[in-house]
């Protein structure tokens, strides 16, 4: 059983050990910060989220009274009922593999869907993070397509799959 709280600054010490290479925080969060992640950084991504009307919600993933992940939904659109998941991260190495992914996400599609009444929610994930793929699947999402060499990571070129689920195919969790 999972909970998702709040991110605050008492999660910042738990998430930047989690963010312990330059392409990791890449695949987790794409341009968006600089490694090695900083108090500052995560100062400014959490400015403005996490109240009544943001754009942005971020939380921190919870298991019994250990912080075990992080997920964000962002780029929220109540006029086209639309937003974006991001920055997901199972951090705690024992909590891999135990299906804690689907269950975040699932978490957080009850909020999306059922609480702002959204109609799509997305996400993109680089092609060869087969485990999170799966957990998206696994979730209801449905690959949209291949973002071919999206992004340069020193010499190779990583491609994104756009991945997202609609209100009429959520069934609740």
């Amino acid at each position: 059983m999972i909970t998702l709280k709040p991110f605050t600054k008492e999660d910042f010490d738990t998430l930047i050990q989690w963010i312990d290479s330059p392409e990791f925080l890449m695949q987790w969060a794409g341009p968006n910060f600089s490694y090695p992640l900083t108090f500052e950084q995560l100062e400014e991504y959490l400015s403005g989220a996490n109240q009544r009307e943001s754009t942005t919600l971020i939380y921190t993933v919870w298991e019994k009274d250990k912080r075990v992940g992080h997920i964000s939904l962002g780029r929220i659109d109540r006029e086209n009922r639309a937003a974006r998941i991001g920055k997901v991260l199972i951090g705690e190495t024992d909590a891999k593999g135990r299906g804690l992914c689907v269950a975040m996400i699932r978490e957080v599609l009850k909020i999306a869907f059922d609480e702002l009444e959204l109609h799509r929610v997305s996400l993109g994930v680089f092609d060869f993070n087969e485990p999170a793929i799966q957990c998206y699947k696994k979730a209801g999402f449905q690959i949209e397509g291949l973002l071919r060499d999206y992004r340069k990571i020193e010499e190779k070129y990583w491609s994104l799959y756009e991945m997202s689920i609609l209100a009429e195919e959520w069934t609740g969790g």
